[in-house]
Parts: C-alpha cells; sequence; structure tokens
C-alpha cells in the first residue's frame, strides 16, 4: 500500500512535466529555455490556478505555441507577454504588475495583517480592562463566601 501511495505521489510530481509536449518543444534549446519561463509566468486562462506550463488544458496548449511561435518570430520576452496582455488581458499574468489598478490586491495581506493585529490588540485591552476594573468590595466578598457555603443572605 506505501509503495503505491509513493508511486501516484510521484506520478503527480511529474504532472506538469507532461503538460509540454514533445510537438511543441522548440529544436533550439535556448529559445525552448525562453519559451518555457515566459510560459511560468502566464495563467491558464481555463485552470486559472495554474501557469500555462503547467496546464494540460487545450487552451493553455494553444498559447505554449503562440508563446514559441512570438519568440521564434524575433519577440523579445516583454513583446510576447504585452502581446498576450493585448490579446487576454492583465489576467494572463500570474504575477499582475504594481499599478494603480492593482494597489489594493497588492496591499491585501498588509490590511488583513493589520487589521488582525488591531482586532487583538483590542480585545486584549478590553480583557486587561476587566481584569483589571472588576474586583469585589470586601462585603460583596463576604456576601459570595456566604452564599457559597449555603448560607443566603436576607437583602
Amino acid at each position: 500500500m506505501r509503495l503505491l501511495l509513493l508511486g501516484l505521489l510521484l506520478m503527480g510530481w511529474a504532472l506538469p512535466a507532461l503538460a509540454v509536449e514533445p510537438d511543441e518543444v522548440l529544436k533550439d534549446p535556448a529559445l525552448e529555455s525562453r519559451a518555457r519561463t515566459i510560459s511560468k509566468e502566464l495563467r491558464c486562462l481555463v485552470c486559472q490556478n495554474e501557469s500555462i506550463d503547467d496546464s494540460q488544458a487545450d487552451l493553455a496548449k494553444d498559447l505554449r505555441l503562440l508563446v514559441r511561435e512570438r519568440i521564434v518570430a524575433g519577440d523579445s520576452d516583454g513583446e510576447v507577454k504585452d502581446y498576450l496582455v493585448a490579446r487576454y488581458g492583465e489576467f494572463v499574468l500570474l504575477k499582475p504588475p504594481f499599478n494603480p489598478g492593482t494597489y489594493l490586491l497588492w496591499s491585501a495581506p498588509f490590511l488583513t495583517i493589520a487589521l488582525g493585529g488591531f482586532v487583538i490588540w483590542r480585545r486584549l485591552k478590553a480583557a486587561a480592562r476587566v481584569a483589571d476594573g472588576d474586583t469585589l468590595s470586601p462585603a460583596e466578598e463576604a456576601r459570595l463566601a456566604q452564599r457559597l457555603s449555603g448560607r443566603s443572605e436576607a437583602p
């Protein structure tokens, strides 16, 4: 059973490597390396959580072929990305650019941490205030002791 699980785990790691099919690979290793680098930075529009380099979707294959066509045509890496962004929008980029349209996206993790820290600070402050301010007077302590011992006091 352990060998079966190990085999499945190893096959799961190998799946992204199988996404780029042999007929897609460029003959020039330098151009293929560039294509793989660019493909790892582009989002599969079907899967959305994978790069086109890792995705086995048909659209991802089409995008990988398009990247390779543009590279063979002489486009730089930036020109290839600009072409795809012009065609599909900034959503095609796995790492969105830092511009006014994405400020909230980039700052959301920091805002979440700050908000969480503020909530924790307020709760700790409220707990300290309750702990400091809720002491019993000697009369209240005597009355509580009587009630806990089973005797009741007339009001």
